[in-house]
C-alpha cells in the first residue's frame, strides 16, 4: 500500500465549493496506478472564506479521500514542525509538496525559505528514512506581474530549491523537482490571480503526475 500525502498552502487546501488538485490527483492515480494506494494526512477540510476558518467540508465532489496536510496562509516554516509527526502517524510514503508562495509573499526571503525547505526534508526523513518527495516550484501569481522585487524572490527561491533537490536527492529517499505546470497561466488557470480554477487544478496535478511517471515509472502520463 503506497500512501501519498499532499502538503501545501491555500492552493492545496482549497476553499469551499472547489474540487482541488488533490481530487484531480486521486482521479489520476485511481485510473493509472497499478497497485493499492491511499491519500493520507491529518486534515480533511477546506477553507471557508465566509468564516475565515478551515472548517468547510463543502467539496464540489466530496466522494474522494480528502486527507491532506495543507493550510490557508501556511508555508514551509509552518510545516517544518508538523511534517515529522504527520509522516509518522499517517505512515506516508510519498509527499506531494506545493509550498513557497505564501512564505515569499509574507514571511521569509528566498534564502530563508530555501533553508526551511531543507529543514522540512530533514524532518520528513527523520520520521521515515525512505520517504519520497516531489517538490513543486513556486508558480508566479498576479503579484509577480506588478511587484518586481517579489518576482525576483520567486525566481531566486526556485533556483535555490533546484539546488536543494540536487543536494538532497538520494537513492533510498529520492527528492524530485517537478517541472512547472505545463502551460500554466494565472490569467486563465486561476480565479483570482493565485488560486487554481478547474484547469489550474488539472495542471498542478499533471506536474506532480508527470514527475513521478518520468522519474519513477509510477502511473502513466496525465490525462485530464
Amino acid at each position: 500500500m503506497l500512501r501519498f500525502m499532499p502538503v501545501g498552502d491555500s492552493m492545496t487546501i482549497g476553499s469551499a465549493g472547489e474540487h482541488t488538485w488533490r481530487y484531480r490527483m486521486w482521479q489520476h492515480l485511481r485510473a493509472t496506478y497499478g497497485g493499492p494506494f491511499r491519500i493520507v494526512g491529518p486534515r480533511e477540510t477546506l477553507y471557508d472564506k465566509a468564516t475565515e476558518c478551515p472548517d468547510s467540508h463543502e467539496y464540489a465532489d466530496p466522494d474522494f479521500p480528502r486527507a491532506h496536510l495543507a493550510g490557508w496562509g501556511e508555508g514551509w516554516q509552518h510545516m517544518v514542525p508538523l511534517i515529522g509527526q504527520a509522516v509518522r502517524t499517517q505512515r506516508a510514503d510519498v509527499l506531494l509538496v506545493s509550498l513557497g508562495l505564501i512564505d515569499l509573499g509574507f514571511y521569509t526571503n528566498a534564502v530563508q525559505t530555501a533553508a526551511n525547505a531543507r529543514a522540512f526534508v530533514a524532518e520528513a526523513r527523520a520520521a521515515n528514512p525512505r520517504i519520497h518527495l516531489v517538490l513543486l516550484p513556486v508558480i508566479p501569481n498576479v503579484r509577480a506581474e506588478s511587484d518586481a522585487p517579489f518576482a525576483a524572490e520567486v525566481a531566486a527561491f526556485n533556483e535555490l530549491l533546484a539546488k536543494a533537490v540536487a543536494d538532497l536527492d538520494e537513492p533510498r529517499s529520492p527528492v524530485l523537482l517537478a517541472s512547472p505546470p505545463p502551460g500554466y497561466d494565472f490569467r486563465h488557470d486561476t480565479y483570482d490571480g493565485t488560486h487554481p480554477n478547474a484547469t489550474g487544478e488539472h495542471k498542478i496535478a499533471e506536474a506532480f503526475a508527470e514527475a513521478m511517471y518520468q522519474a519513477w515509472d509510477l502511473g502513466e502520463p496525465y490525462s485530464a
